[in-house]
């Protein structure tokens, strides 16, 4: 029977390591009997293969297309819709022209009105933007439609918004918000996004106050798979990845809702974020938040979603949702504290614990939690060694990542065991496992001063504290009991595991083998009671190092895993010279025919740098092509009010562009800089406040990304005496069909590399103020 028990514990922790997986979003295929006034996967997904078909990115051929179809989309469910054009320019010098798409259900009674609000252009510049966000839009259209299709009354208006430029600088959802008369009514906005092609789709919430009504209300709306939790907001808060909700909370003041998923992020604004690339249940699981919160809020009272107060938050796969106030932390934290002394006190007058034996319970723990993460980081850069290639990948996940997460996990796992059977045994175990509940009470009190969104890893601290009781007792403990108590750790534990190496890199798949550790170790009693203990540590390395095998099997760049390269070319004015550039480490067959032998390694800064600080690698001398340069026209007027100096510079392109980018020494304050009549407002960064044009964080003055071939016009003022020289690059994202040149297609196992400025064709040029 105790056999039984065993075989039965193991089968149980890894059906719920699974469940979490294969059972947290719903089915990408449309059951037989999917009616009218059902989301329908297959109608949506054909709206993304309408959408994606090519790049659309502001200023792109195909930009003006994809509004198009939206429109009669839109029409075709019976609204009247509306363009929204103006200029915007956003706090970091973000300047464009976006074209927003507008429509309006009107409710039966005058409150407050629900947003649902998603994105249709592309990344610039060779995305197709299946994802990112033509999902978004298909997930509204097809939302829209079934809602529609049931003729139900509802008392809130509903405002459709789909934003131009959100991947310039969420100008578009800038534009709303500043100057639409409809934005000033929103009580709350449901935001559509991606930052991959596939996986599940994480609720984050943004307010300006406390989450507990929201956290209410979604409870309350009640979707059937919920993926979501406080720490991941608190981890997304801090990182620099806006979207367009966040515009509207901080210049509108608008709650609202972001659902997005991450997973599959190598296809991230790429040429490789195509409709077949995008998951259907990803897709499914996008319809399944929308329609739920689309009836239950378009009859909600939108006006009362404002609270003080914040709650803790975590969804359970096939259990909902629970939540509870941020002031139960430190009760629950001071309460855990109490038990676990009283339980040491219990223990010791039991003669269950020894000092001796807990003190040398620490050795393996430090082994278990110290140890895999050296490894992993280490691990990783071995591998950057190995594979050289990897440096190619602009955001850090690999086409083969998943199976490095793998490896980091099971690598965990095997020092895990390893490290326990060697310093336990079973009449050490109970004070073996005083140190794994010590760490575990630091973590818990750690979240609860400096993470709170994370304190309610104190729950499965509970458990591990019931557990540690059932051991001191040391009355026939029961391993399917404690398999059972090990649930909601693995519940609320697993998800983390991968998902921080896949959102932020594999750079950080160290991140993945603590993660690990920390599960591990409440399931420690679990594998305690297992006779097998050596034997699971075995099957771990062997599982790691198959891993590893398969994954060097799959670190070739092929038609499949495309290689990511970049060639740029850039005609300086001023020297009358022009040379060939790209941001890749690894030059191949199609950029060796212009970056050739007698290239030069660009030691300095190159002004065309990322988030991910990538910048020009290698340059080569090129011929100098007798391209049409911007007409600047400088015009200055005097002014004695504080001995400031005007100027008034209009700049005229001459071909077509996609972009203008000005740079001025940092050092220099203007006293004013507007374009075409508007100034950006200031922004903070590392608690100091900052101005793209005084005050100053880098040499960047403005980035300008053109709509059509329009003119730019620019009032700068200065101080009396002074004379800025402003550098400016004119930007076409036309390199391989541009008339000047015959750069030939890529070949089918290469993209161009994202995120940064690419296949392009840039002329320099230089002006001073005086």
């Amino acid at each position: 029977m105790k056999k039984f028990f065993s075989i039965f514990a193991f089968v149980l922790i890894i059906l719920a390591v699974a469940l979490q997986f294969y059972a947290s979003k719903p089915s990408g295929e449309d059951s037989s009997e999917i009616s009218e006034e059902d989301f329908s996967v297959k109608r949506a997904f054909a709206h993304v293969e309408n959408i994606a078909q090519k790049p659309h990115f502001l200023g792109s051929p195909n930009h003006s297309k994809v509004r198009n179809y939206i429109v009669n989309e839109l029409q075709k469910l019976g609204l009247f819709v509306q363009t929204q054009e103006g200029f915007s320019i956003n706090k970091y010098g973000i300047a464009t022209k976006p074209k927003n798409i507008i429509a309006k259900i009107e409710g039966s009674e005058n409150g407050k009105a629900l947003l649902l609000l998603s994105h249709y252009d592309s990344a610039m510049h060779s995305s197709f933007g299946a994802s990112d966000a033509a999902s978004g839009v298909a997930t509204i259209l097809e939302g829209l439609r079934a809602f529609l299709a049931s003729e139900k009354t509802h008392k809130n208006d509903i405002i459709i918004v789909f934003t131009d430029a959100e991947e310039l600088g969420l100008n578009g959802a800038e534009l709303f918000v500043r100057d639409h008369p409809w934005s000033e009514n929103v009580g709350l906005t449901l935001n559509f996004e991606s930052r991959g092609s596939g996986g599940n789709s994480f609720m984050l919430l943004e307010t300006n106050g406390g989450n507990q009504k929201l956290i209410e209300a979604f409870i309350d709306a009640n979707p059937r798979y919920p993926v979501t939790n406080s720490l991941a907001y608190s981890v997304y808060k801090m990182l620099p990845n806006d979207t367009d909700l966040t515009v509207l909370r901080e210049q509108g003041n608008i709650n609202g809702f972001n659902f997005a998923f991450i997973d599959d992020h190598f296809d991230y604004h790429t040429a490789t974020d195509l409709p077949e690339n995008l998951d259907k249940e990803t897709l499914a699981h996008q319809g399944s938040y929308l329609m739920p919160l689309l009836s239950f809020f378009a009859n909600e009272n939108l006006s009362s979603l404002d609270a003080d107060e914040d709650y803790i938050y975590f969804s359970l796969t096939g259990m909902g949702m629970l939540s509870y106030p941020f002031a139960w932390i430190f009760p629950l934290l001071i309460f855990s504290a109490v038990i676990f002394i009283g339980l040491l006190i219990y223990g010791f007058r039991k003669k269950a614990l020894i000092s001796k034996q807990v003190f040398k319970g620490f050795i393996p723990l430090l082994l278990t939690v110290v140890v895999p993460a050296i490894l992993s980081f280490l691990f990783w850069k071995a591998c950057l060694l190995i594979y050289p290639q990897y440096s190619e990948m602009e955001h850090g996940f690999t086409y083969n990542g998943y199976y490095y997460i793998a490896v980091a996990i099971f690598l965990a796992l095997t020092i895990g065991f390893f490290s326990y059977r060697k310093f336990s045994n079973p009449e050490t175990r109970t004070n073996i496992l005083v140190a794994p509940m010590f760490l575990w009470w630091l973590l818990c009190a750690a979240a609860a001063l400096y993470l709170k969104g994370a304190s309610y890893f104190i729950i499965p601290f509970f458990f591990g504290l019931l557990q540690f009781f059932l051991f001191i007792r040391q009355e026939n403990t029961n391993v399917l009991l404690m398999a059972i108590l090990c649930l909601p750790a693995i519940f609320i534990l697993m998800p983390f595991v991968p998902s921080f190496p896949v959102a932020l890199g594999l750079k950080i798949l160290f991140v993945a083998s603590i993660m690990t550790s920390f599960l591990f170790l409440l399931v420690l009693p679990v594998f305690f009671l297992l006779k097998k203990f050596r034997l699971l540590g075995l099957v771990c390395w062997i599982t790691a190092l198959v891993l590893f095998v398969v994954a060097h099997f799959k670190s070739d760049f092929n038609e499949e895993r495309p290689k990511p390269n970049s060639l740029v070319y850039i005609l300086d004015t001023e020297t009358k010279s022009a040379s060939w550039n790209t941001y890749d480490s690894l030059l191949d067959d199609w950029t060796r025919n212009y970056i050739d032998d007698n290239k030069k390694k660009v030691e300095d800064e190159s002004v065309f740098t990322t988030k991910y600080n990538s910048g020009f690698t290698f340059k080569s001398v090129a011929p100098v092509k007798d391209m049409p340069e911007p007409e600047i026209f400088i015009a200055r007027e005097d002014s004695s009010f504080n001995d400031r100096v005007l100027y008034s510079v209009k700049i005229v392109p001459k071909r077509e562009i996609n972009r203008i980018d000005f740079f001025a020494d940092k050092e220099f304050d203007f006293q004013e800089f507007k374009v075409n009549g508007m100034e950006p407002d200031s922004f903070q960064y590392k608690n100091d406040t900052f101005h793209v044009f005084k005050n100053r964080i880098d040499d960047n003055l403005l980035t300008y990304y053109a709509a059509n071939r329009d003119t730019i016009r620019l009032e700068i003022g200065v101080k009396q005496g002074e004379n800025p020289q402003i550098t400016m690059y004119e930007t076409s994202n036309d390199l391989l069909e541009n008339e000047f040149f015959s750069v030939p297609e890529r070949p089918v196992n290469m993209i161009p590399r994202p995120f940064v400025v690419n296949d392009a064709v840039i002329v320099k040029k230089t002006f001073v103020l005086k």
